[in-house]
């Protein structure tokens, strides 16, 4: 199944905004644009619900474009013992590389062994690992010698190597996919609208009937009434569930527990490869990736407890560190913090165990996710990864059914649903390499017929790019096009405050609206200079 054909589709946000206004009353209202809301409302849709989704920022501008972008089972979940997870993310992960062929690709991981027997323990355990992926299996573990291992890894640390095991993943580009499941949601009817923050519920007998919401470009509030209202803001969740858990005259537990994972980026060259590395254990028990990413090596991740919840939260040094350092060891070439082109932190929605906040870490809770019905029929979702974000869609809408907030679905249509750009002849470009107009899929041609195909801002930034950004992807601001759209704040931070004042003259071009320039200076300066 495909999403239906048609030229790329206007994002004209005056247009967006009426539309929102004039519709409804709707089956389904969404609050939360990342990975989770946005598959909930591509299922939705695709099934025929009127559906209406609102991000107070912009789409994925939280943690789903903060991923080590990886598409994968979890290697560390098969270690902890969770097969079922495991199972479900592999054929998961087989559904988003045959959905998004332009976004997403498969990606071999090396994993080095420095005593005799860890590459054979290494292998065994990735064998099964892939067995569990029956059908969806997208290539075969094995052993490496230690030439090979060397060949596949040029810049491992060779010192004690004894060889190592490959085993087969994928990765994908996180903030692309999301407004891929956007626009291929908007394409099946859904109203969907950025920077329009959804400041409370509504009520009729007790019962929750739509969202309070305010638009952040014109200042106008308004109401969104539907049927069912899912909460799908991730670290944020517990926000809609206190105002609900209040309106009843009773307090809700806490939902989600927050982590904190952190990226550095570094050249290429450290690694020189277009495999993974990762390393299963690092000396507190984490794993460790190296993963090549549009150009450029990214190394992490941390898993740090978080009780604050920030809006743009702050690598810390500690964590800063533990990256170099682990990555050191492995490396033939340990980076230091004058590598680093840029560093992201992002806060995981992990689900509270038990109900109780951990104080022993993160990094052994599973990604399971868990979706609740309050007494008054919100619907709240967290937990869950990157890669399950369309099975955590389809039990959304089963539990909303099961409830009686909907009526009688008919079968998810996800799985073999190409999102918008996927419908690509050509095999999928690696994403480990820099990649341009590829990032577009089908729609290359449509972007490289706008004004300024040829200009290049930046190597792989043109400024056609900036203007389809603006045009058919929701952005507004020179943050959302070269943050989300582009991935330049992500691979080299002082690279992409040089080049956005032109970005910035572009956006106002297309928008009209101010492109918050010195608001993404300072961002840049943070992705440039943690500490």
């Amino acid at each position: 199944m495909t999403a239906p054909k048609a030229l790329p589709a206007k994002t004209d946000r005056p247009r967006l905004l009426a539309g929102l206004l004039q519709g409804g009353p709707y089956d389904l209202a969404i609050v939360g644009g990342g990975a989770t809301g946005l598959g909930v409302a591509l299922d939705a849709a695709s099934r025929g619900l009127s559906v209406a989704l609102v991000e107070s920022l912009d789409f994925a501008k939280g943690t789903s474009s903060r991923a080590t972008k990886l598409v994968h089972g979890g290697v560390r979940y098969l270690a902890q013992g969770n097969i079922a997870l495991v199972r479900e993310a592999l054929r998961e992960r087989r559904a988003i590389l045959h959905n998004a062929p332009h976004l997403a690709a498969p990606l071999s991981f090396v994993v080095p062994g420095y005593r005799c027997w860890e590459a054979l323990f290494y292998t065994a355990g990735l064998k099964l690992y892939e067995a569990l992926a029956g059908r969806a299996r997208i290539g075969g573990a094995e052993l490496l010698s230690l030439e090979e291992t060397v060949r596949s890894l040029p810049g491992v640390r060779r010192q004690g190597l004894k060889g190592a095991a490959r085993y087969w993943d994928g990765q994908f580009d996180d903030a692309r996919l999301a407004l891929a499941l956007a626009r291929t949601a908007a394409s099946f009817g859904a109203a969907l609208l950025n920077y329009c923050r959804a400041e409370g519920l509504l009520y009729d007998n007790g019962r929750v009937a739509g969202l309070r919401c305010l638009d952040a470009e014109t200042g106008e509030s308004f109401a969104i009434r539907a049927r069912c209202v899912v909460n799908a803001t991730g670290v944020w969740a517990d926000e809609l569930r206190r105002q609900d858990s209040k309106q009843r005259g009773q307090t809700a537990g806490d939902l989600v527990m927050p982590s904190q994972g952190v990226h550095l980026v570094v050249d290429a060259s450290f690694l020189d490869s277009q495999s993974a590395l990762l390393v299963p254990r690092t000396r507190d028990g984490r794993v460790l990736f190296a993963v090549p990413w549009l150009g450029k090596l990214v190394l992490g991740t941390t898993d740090t407890p978080r009780k604050d919840i920030a809006r743009e939260p702050v690598a810390g040094h500690d964590e800063v560190e533990f990256i170099l350092s682990e990555a050191g060891r492995y490396l033939s070439r340990a980076p230091v913090r004058g590598d680093v082109t840029s560093v992201w932190a992002g806060l995981r929605p992990l689900v509270v165990p038990g109900g109780k906040q951990d104080e022993g870490g993160t990094s052994h809770v599973n990604r399971e996710h868990t979706v609740l019905v309050s007494a008054s029929g919100l619907v709240s979702v967290a937990g869950g990864k990157w890669t399950t974000y369309r099975a955590m869609a389809q039990d959304v809408l089963a539990h909303c059914e099961t409830a009686g907030l909907l009526p009688s679905l008919p079968p998810c249509r996800t799985e073999n649903l190409v999102l918008v750009g996927g419908d690509v002849r050509r095999d999928a470009a690696s994403l480990a390499r820099a990649r341009a107009y590829d990032a577009y899929g089908s729609e290359e041609e449509a972007v490289r017929a706008l004004p300024g195909a040829d200009v290049e801002l930046c190597e792989g930034v043109t400024e056609a790019m900036l203007r389809f950004s603006a045009r058919h992807e929701y952005a507004r601001t020179v943050e959302d096009a070269l943050a989300r759209r582009c991935r330049t704040l992500f691979l080299d931070a002082a690279m992409a405050a040089s080049i956005a004042p032109r970005a910035a003259r572009i956006m106002r071009e297309e928008t009209g609206v101010d492109p918050r320039l010195e608001e993404f200076q300072a961002l840049a300066g943070q992705y440039a200079n943690a500490p």
